[in-house]
């Protein structure tokens, strides 16, 4: 049989947390004064988020044109406070990462700024508390997901090679990019698919 892979790489939003994105433009129009519509376009619609997730924009830089396109400043701690209320951990995915993690190696590769790799403790606790350091953000690697480059960078990051990896997301596009680039994918539906999985590579 096929060697086990060494490592699991998980997505963040919808595999590990639940996200709600209006969630997080309710906070942010609260915080902002404006109307949520607003915060949409200004975040997704104007292609800002894309840009940062891909690591066109530095943390400052990325705060300052989201604060002159809602035409009002916005701090790193609205903006986390807003990234936090659409985060809620997905119990039984972090159960199976941790008892992945007894024996393997886990990590996670998220489409996001640098702002959520650095502050992961405080947006989804029970995710540092199983991945620790090992969370990445897209945007530490100038390219976001499906594009294959990023996951052959974030894996030269990690020191392992494609074909000892699965990764796990619960776009289909992304689990593509990843298996263009050499690794196995498992594209996320349910705890229970993703448990058989592990279980099909051995991990179990």
């Amino acid at each position: 049989m096929p060697t086990p892979p060494t490592l699991v790489l998980f997505d963040l939003d919808d595999v590990l947390c639940h996200y709600d994105r209006s969630a997080r433009v309710a906070s942010m129009a609260g915080a902002t004064g404006r109307d949520p519509e607003a915060v949409r376009q200004a975040i997704w619609a104007s292609g800002l988020e894309a840009r940062a997730d891909a690591g066109e924009l530095n943390e400052q830089e990325y705060l300052a044109e989201m604060g002159e396109r809602l035409g009002c400043r916005v701090t790193r701690d609205i903006w986390l406070a807003a990234r936090q209320a659409a985060m809620a951990p997905h119990h039984e995915v972090l159960a199976l990462a941790s008892s992945l993690a007894e024996r393997w190696r886990v990590a996670v590769l998220t489409n996001n700024s640098r702002l959520v790799a650095e502050h992961i403790r405080q947006l989804c606790p029970a995710v540092a508390e199983v991945f620790g350091a090992e969370v990445h953000a897209s945007a530490e690697f100038g390219a976001a997901k499906p594009a294959p480059e990023v996951f052959l960078r974030c894996l030269d990051r990690l020191d392992v090679a494609p074909g000892e990896v699965l990764f796990v997301d619960d776009l289909s596009a992304n689990v593509a990019g990843a298996i263009e680039a050499g690794l196995h994918g498992h594209h996320f539906e349910s705890a229970e698919a993703l448990e058989l999985t592990l279980q099909q590579h051995r991990l179990l």
